[in-house]
């Protein structure tokens, strides 16, 4: 059943006019019978009884609009109050994001946006794993990709860059001395980031480890806890830095670790939740930018 149909009758059924229903649907008086007739063959009975002067309800009209006026009053009420319809965004966010942005930047985002945005609740899941976000439920990823993604499915923003650095403790470098340039780092000892060895300007022979880890949170701990010099995304470190507690080598050599894109599935409507929350990152990390450059 066609519920335009129904409108439709339900507006002639209360202006007892087709021209006034056609006038107030934006609908010349010939469409507005038409239509009256298709939906009255459809139903198999006579809605309108019609002459020159006048519209008035058949019995079946009469019946059929008892039952169907305030259906479709709730049904546009409905329709109306759903979170995506509402002037503000609310309702919950489920977001997937690597374990290391999860922890690191985004519950200040959060915390942030939700200040803005009290009726929008958020559910992040933390994992190192690519979710399918039509298949799994979620509205929207944050991740992190060295080339552009081509999901034809997904939407795909980019946030910010991000670059690693080198990065020692103080007590590291007090043990066994500073570096002063690429070369230097043959004669010290590494942890390594499993997916990432350092890539040039350093050495070859310096790709060489005492340590290595798959997740950058544990390499991040190790070269806190002196057990060598390590390439960290910026991001992770700037706390570190700034208490003292890391100290950043060779301030001109950076190499990128990528792009931080928000991704969302791809649909005629974009949820304004998802919309709130993509501006606000936008927005958020144009003042507290994720890399050093």
């Amino acid at each position: 059943m066609d519920l335009n149909l129904l409108s439709l009758f339900v507006e002639v059924a209360k202006t007892a006019s087709f021209t006034t229903a056609g006038a107030k649907l934006g609908l010349p008086r010939s469409s507005v019978s038409r239509s009256i007739s298709s939906l009255e063959s459809e139903l198999g009975v006579q809605l309108f009884n019609r002459t020159t002067r006048k519209v008035s309800l058949s019995t079946a009209g009469t019946a059929l609009f008892e039952r169907v006026a305030p259906q479709l009053v709730e049904l546009r009420r409905a329709i109306g109050s759903l979170p995506e319809r509402e002037e503000e965004p609310k309702g919950e966010l489920l977001i997937t994001a690597p374990t290391d942005i999860g922890v690191t930047f985004l519950p200040e985002a959060i915390a942030a946006f939700r200040l803005r945005y009290p009726a929008v609740t958020i559910d992040a899941r933390l994992t190192p794993r690519v979710v399918d976000l039509v298949a799994d439920g979620f509205d929207l990823a944050l991740r992190v990709s060295t080339k552009p993604l081509s999901d034809s499915s997904l939407v795909a923003r980019r946030l910010s860059e991000l670059e690693m650095a080198l990065y020692a403790a103080p007590s590291y470098l007090a043990r066994r001395g500073h570096v002063r340039t690429p070369e230097d780092t043959l004669a010290h000892d590494w942890v390594y980031f499993r997916t990432a060895m350092p890539p040039p300007p350093f050495p070859k022979a310096a790709r060489r480890s005492g340590v290595t880890g798959d997740d950058l949170l544990f390499v991040l701990q190790a070269v806190r806890a002196g057990l060598g010099i390590g390439l960290l995304p910026s991001f992770l470190t700037r706390d570190d830095v700034a208490s003292g507690q890391l100290v950043q080598l060779l301030l001109r050599h950076t190499v990128s670790a990528g792009t931080l894109y928000f991704v969302y599935p791809k649909g005629h409507t974009v949820p304004r939740k998802v919309i709130a929350f993509r501006t606000f990152l936008l927005e958020y990390l144009s003042s507290r930018p994720l890399s050093l450059r």
